[in-house]
């Protein structure tokens, strides 16, 4: 089954009503149904014609009035965010999540691919208070982590065509090596980097970086910049740091 498709944000829809948007095209859940994301047929939302997605992995659900984002696929996880960085979540497999706020984006990545699905609810059960940015080039951060710069480098090289995608929800993660091309380093040097990137969040306690027994984790690049984007570690302010080649030209 698919769902109709508006080309514009749907007006007037009533309290409590939830429009989602991908790839600017928008769509209204039935409060009495289940609405499907994902590649299969029966997919209210096709997102790609990508081998690596889940033929039913997001869904959508109403129930007693409080709408439910649910991980149904098997091995994807999704980074939830409410766009400002002052909340994140990582929705696993079998998880669900209430989409309490005004509004609600889902990062997510099959294969080398990143895609993004916005979540806009006509009311909300959460205040939000506005977060504000600090002055100067990569100021922004809503954790008490300190990023050096040629750990910032490595993020960007890694998220900067998701950061320069200009609305397009989906973009490609370069692999380590077209990375460290892209600074001029060696690959030694930006896996030692990368290390102690993944090692400093996941101390901070951020999911998905590292395997079971301490190991990291096979797809940590694409965990990596869900969470840099989402939390706005990096945002597209901080892209010219990726032509900075020392502190002092900062």
């Amino acid at each position: 089954m698919t769902a109709k498709a508006f080309e514009s944000q749907p007006q007037d829809l009533g309290s409590g009503a939830l429009c989602i948007e991908f790839c600017g095209e928008w769509y209204v859940p039935d409060p009495d149904g289940e609405f499907v994301i994902g590649r299969g047929d029966d997919a209210d939302l096709f997102i790609d014609d990508n081998a690596y997605l889940h033929r039913r992995f997001l869904t959508i659900t109403c129930r007693d009035g409080v709408w439910w984002l649910k991980n149904v696929g098997t091995t994807l996880a999704a980074t939830v965010t409410n766009g400002q960085g002052s909340m994140q979540a990582w929705l696993s497999p079998q998880t669900p999540l209430p989409l309490f706020m005004a509004y609600t984006r889902a990062l997510f990545t099959a294969g080398s691919t990143t895609y993004e699905v916005n979540f806009i609810l006509n009311s909300t059960y959460y205040s939000e208070a506005p977060v504000e940015d600090g002055e100067g080039i990569g100021a922004t951060t809503i954790a008490p982590l300190r990023f050096t710069l040629s750990q910032k480098q490595v993020m960007l090289a890694l998220a900067e065509p998701m950061l320069r995608r200009d609305g397009v929800s989906l973009a490609s993660i370069p692999t380590s090596s077209k990375a460290a091309e892209r600074l001029g380093w060696s690959m030694t040097k930006f896996n030692r980097k990368l290390d102690n990137v993944c090692d400093k969040l996941d101390r901070h306690g951020v999911a998905g970086l590292r395997a079971g027994g301490g190991k990291l984790a096979t797809n940590r690049r694409a965990r990596l910049v869900e969470h840099a984007v989402s939390s706005r570690l990096i945002t597209t302010d901080d892209l010219p740091l990726l032509d900075v080649t020392s502190e002092t030209e900062l």
